[in-house]
């Protein structure tokens, strides 16, 4: 018995007018994710607890069966592990965004006009050489990842996550100071170095001709670095360990695959597989098709839905799904015909009308042998919520499929 979860980040809306009142998801016209709700079971999933907006790392961590009130170290570690840099015991990585500042050093743009992934990587290049030289014994390095998004990490002796966040999540506003949030050497130290390092980056960001170039022709300059999330390494039990299976992770984004890649699954690049609106669907359900040759549970992961939410196009949002489900109609069909379980969800609610997390659940459904179908015939926030796997926990999740695959031991005599 093999599982596939797919999980479509920030899927969850709410009612909206360009739609008629309707969700995203609602309004779709996604036959084959309706299929899969009239053959299995659905419901809605609180993927951290009811009302709590989740970010995508806790969200993640709570569907692989972890919790993430007890196990969670901070974003930027799962940011640096997904882009493929090993952590040392001691490192703090922070996630960052490329942004735009004016010239009065408020925020104008908090990913700069969502910059290329290609321009990204030139303008880390200037980054490399930065010397830390207030804080003795601490060095910093700098990687792109995909679009405006990228890691930050302080490697030393005596170092702590408990600094502040440089990103306020809202423009119009200054950057913030980094500071120490508790009062131990190691975070004031930490500070400071952020602080030399935010210094002299965004003086040659400032200078650099590719901005200038960008400015010339009318957009926005990725002209500061924004941090946030201080994170170390995660110490958490693979699910190998947890469930004897061996999993794989597609994704485009690095948050996923680090997340992932904590939790022991193995993370398969996919060319095309971008973390953007314009990522090769196709190609990321080939090759989960292709994984479930040697692995046990499939993580497929697509971030459009959620882009779309942030840029509040809930009209792009539908088309995206409606894409998915076509997408995905492969995966599906293998998935019937082998006998395997299929989950699909949302890692949270993103309201389109908002741009922003909310707390509300998300819809969920699971589809294989044995599976007490109930009478859901679409795939949506409220026909879920008619379904027979109730309201359940993201932690729930991973153990119920488990289950399923009848690896979970009794419990009592």
């Amino acid at each position: 018995m093999k599982v596939v979860l797919i999980v479509c980040d920030g899927l969850g809306d709410r009612p909206t007018r360009a739609l008629g009142g309707l969700t995203p998801l609602q309004a779709a016209e996604a036959e084959v994710l309706d299929k899969v709700a009239s053959k299995g079971v659905c419901g809605i999933m609180d993927v951290v607890a009811p009302g709590q907006p989740p970010g995508s790392d806790t969200a993640h961590l709570s569907l692989f069966g972890y919790d993430p009130w007890k196990v969670y170290s901070g974003r930027g570690a799962y940011e640096a592990l997904g882009v493929g840099l090993n952590l040392k015991p001691g490192d703090v990585a922070f996630r960052c965004n490329f942004a735009t500042l004016g010239g009065d050093g408020v925020i104008v743009d908090r990913r700069a006009g969502r910059i290329s992934s290609e321009e990204a990587k030139v303008l880390s290049e200037a980054l490399k050489d930065i010397r830390i030289e207030s804080v003795p014994g601490v060095e910093a390095m700098f990687v792109p990842s995909v679009e405006h998004r990228g890691v930050l990490i302080l490697r030393g002796e005596g170092l702590s996550r408990k600094v502040s966040d440089i990103d306020p999540h809202k423009t119009g506003v200054r950057p913030g100071v980094p500071r120490p949030l508790d009062d131990s050497r190691e975070a004031e130290r930490t500070a400071k170095a952020l602080s030399e390092f935010l210094e002299k980056a965004w003086k040659r960001l400032a200078e650099h001709p590719l901005n200038r170039k960008r400015v010339e022709e009318g957009r926005p300059p990725a002209n500061a670095i924004l941090p946030r999330g201080a994170g170390t390494l995660p110490n958490i039990p693979s699910v190998g360990e947890r469930w004897g299976v061996r999993a794989a992770a597609i994704a485009g984004g690095a948050l996923y695959k680090g997340v992932a890649r904590a939790a022991g699954f193995e993370v398969l690049n996919v060319r095309g597989a971008t973390g953007t609106v314009n990522t090769d669907l196709n190609a990321k359900v080939e090759a989960a098709i292709s994984a479930l040759k040697d692995h046990d549970l499939v993580f497929l992961h697509i971030k459009a839905t959620d882009t779309a939410s942030h840029d509040k196009k809930p009209e792009l949002k539908k088309t995206i799904i409606e894409r998915i489900s076509r997408a995905v109609s492969p995966l599906v069909e293998h998935v019937e015909s082998m006998g395997y379980y299929l989950a699909f969800t949302g890692d949270h609610t993103t309201p389109s009308e908002v741009g922003e997390h909310r707390g509300d659940p998300v819809p969920i459904m699971i589809m294989g042998p044995g599976v007490r179908s109930d009478d859901v015939d679409r795939f949506d926030e409220v026909s879920c919520a008619r379904g027979g796997l109730g309201r359940i926990r993201g932690m729930d999740l991973m153990r119920i499929l488990m289950d399923y695959l009848g690896r979970v031991p009794l419990f009592g005599e």
